[in-house]
């Protein structure tokens, strides 16, 4: 089974997303995380289908969607695609999973459009476990020095696919050599010299000149009150929202711990993360 290819567009960008499924059944949105693809979702959304039409987004600068003109990549930014997404469809409400950074995309998408939203789902979308305060003008200063050598800086270029899932399963080592290549195949495109070299666009590495506030997304978080699952792996670097306190600015939620698992749950623990993400959705 394959899925159907679409497009939309938001803020000048031409965003891609595909569709699983018969468009008659609930619809489910899935966000991916930072140098990730939409066809990520392609396993968890396979044991989905007989219920629910999902749609997964290529964010601006990953997989096939257009690149940022100017090459600024925030997370206001992808709520504006994740959100313009949801214009398109029309089809509110609607439930929305995210893993990381797309995890915090749709944590932010609920908190200021709650009305829309059915239910969200977050992998490891809360922030950093510490969050280092940097003096502004240090950080600026920072972003400047990064901007000019990204400007010099060319994509890896690999002699093969199985090159580059290798190298994608150094990332992560809970991989298995099939689901690796699988996120390549969809991950990499092929250069004119015969090489690959990854889809997204180097500039989603540049961290923003400004951080991570933690102060308003608390204030965002608290907006919504739909259910809400909270998904870490034991064996990732993710703080414990409970533990931290990022937990107490939700209203409806649960949080879950999954073993023998890193940072990217729905990959390494497969079965698991779907059997709690389709108890969760399909409650009442």
């Amino acid at each position: 089974m394959e899925p159907e290819s679409r497009t939309f567009t938001s803020q000048r960008l031409r965003i891609r997303y595909v569709v699983w499924g018969d468009e008659a059944n609930e619809p489910l949105v899935l966000v991916h995380g930072g140098r990730d693809h939409a066809r990520s979702w392609d396993f968890v959304v396979e044991r989905l289908v007989d219920r629910y039409c999902c749609y997964c987004i290529d964010l601006r600068g990953h997989g096939d969607s257009d690149w940022s003109v100017g090459s600024q990549y925030s997370l206001p930014e992808f709520v504006a695609d994740v959100t313009a997404l949801l214009d398109h469809l029309g089809r509110d409400p609607l439930s929305l999973v995210g893993h990381s950074l797309g995890g915090a995309v749709v944590l932010q998408v609920a908190g200021v459009l709650p009305d829309r939203v059915k239910k969200v789902c977050a992998i490891e979308g809360w922030g950093p476990k510490i969050i280092e305060r940097t003096p502004a003008h240090l950080r600026m200063r920072r972003w400047l020095e990064q901007l000019e050598e990204f400007a010099d800086r060319q994509p890896r270029r690999y002699a093969s696919l199985e090159e580059a899932a290798r190298r994608m399963r150094e990332e992560n080592s809970f991989l298995s050599p099939g689901l690796a290549m699988h996120l390549t195949v969809h991950g990499a495109r092929r250069n004119e010299d015969g090489s690959y070299s990854w889809k997204f666009d180097n500039y989603v590495r540049m961290h923003s000149p400004y951080e991570f506030n933690i102060d308003d997304a608390r204030v965002i978080w608290n907006q919504f009150r739909c259910p809400t699952l909270l998904v870490r792996g034991d064996k990732s670097w993710a703080a414990d929202p409970e533990e931290d306190g990022k937990a107490s600015a939700f209203h409806n939620y649960r949080s879950v711990l999954v073993r023998d698992a890193g940072h990217w749950v729905h990959h390494d623990q497969l079965d698991e993360f779907t059997r709690l993400l389709r108890a969760f959705l399909d409650e009442e």
